[in-house]
């Protein structure tokens, strides 16, 4: 079952106490159903669930509606509709509407209490709402064919302080929200407060995993750099064994070398504990560049060598 699904079964599991916020639930369907003018109100789900919904809401504000299944071929589709005409004109009275506007647009009356807007809210997801799995990604969406009732939609989540965007997808006007503590807020908002609950937990899960691989990451990159250091430490001692020129430098530099070389593995702050007196890190690291620019020096000194010895070449006439 998807992330989606289960939103819309919180939501149906709702309890809807008092009728202004029923009516504003069943004025949501009219909405963001397939139609909704003098023809009646039509809406198409896939679950079945949503449909007996929708037609319990109806039923509370007095209007009488349908359920017809149509079967296709990736299964049942559940068409609620209000299509008697007695039924159609008590509805349009009901939410404020003639049915003729030449564009529809939500009639703010329909919202009688503060707990309205979150039935409406909740029913509307219900009917053209999409949520992205939170292991996949932070998405909430509303898709409606209407432009005004998109741009309203927008406006009543801004003011609900859920930051909103809207865009165009194949002709569709869709509303959504990727910020996922604004998702948090409005599935807990619509009454779907475990499936926030999911949304936080994976967020807690992902922030600490790319803590924890940021931190990782750097602490691989600094043992990197501290085994690269190390390394060059070694090569340069070993230049200056086999050139005997160990024995020119000072005393400090050839306890340093002889430490460095026994104990080969140990950080820079662990070697630095094995000197007696025991020295501070700073301390050590100057010696370590001393013995490289020591090293620098014998490499220099032997390459000079090499060219002075080296035949010239013949001309050939």
């Amino acid at each position: 079952m998807s992330f989606s699904q289960d939103v819309k079964n919180e939501i149906l599991r709702r309890k809807i106490q008092r009728h202004c916020c029923a009516q504003a639930a069943a004025y949501a369907v009219a909405c963001f159903g397939k139609y909704f003018d003098e023809r009646g109100v039509v809406l198409q789900t896939e679950q079945e669930g949503v449909a007996a919904l929708v037609r319990k809401l109806y039923d509370r504000c007095g209007i009488l509606g349908t359920i017809t299944e149509k079967q296709r071929a990736s299964g049942i589709l559940y068409e609620f509709a209000v299509k008697d005409p007695a039924e159609v004109t008590k509805m349009l009275a009901l939410f404020g509407h003639t049915g003729r506007e030449p564009a529809l647009r939500i009639n703010p009356a329909c919202f009688a209490c503060q707990r309205c807007v979150s039935y409406f809210l909740s029913t509307a997801f219900l009917c053209c709402g999409t949520a992205t799995d939170p292991e996949k990604g932070y998405t909430i969406e509303f898709l409606s064919q209407r432009y005004h009732v998109s741009r309203q939609l927008e406006a009543i989540l801004s003011e609900h302080h859920f930051r909103p965007h809207r865009t165009l997808r194949k002709g569709a006007n869709v509303i959504y929200i990727k910020a996922s503590d604004q998702i948090e807020n409005l599935l807990t908002f619509m009454g779907a407060g475990n499936c926030a609950m999911r949304v936080m937990e994976q967020r807690i899960y992902n922030d600490m995993r790319n803590r924890t691989n940021r931190l990782s990451n750097c602490e691989t990159a600094n043992l990197g750099k501290s085994v690269q250091a190390t390394v060059q430490v070694q090569m340069a001692i070993r230049t200056l064994q086999e050139s005997g020129a160990m024995d020119t430098l000072p005393e400090p530099l050839r306890e340093t070398a002889r430490l460095r070389m026994e104990y080969p593995d140990l950080t820079l702050a662990r070697l630095a504990e094995k000197f007696d007196p025991p020295v501070s890190k700073a301390g050590l690291s100057h010696r370590f560049k001393r013995i490289q620019e020591a090293a620098r020096r014998v490499e220099e000194a032997r390459r000079q060598s090499s060219t002075s010895q080296s035949p010239s070449r013949k001309e050939v006439p």
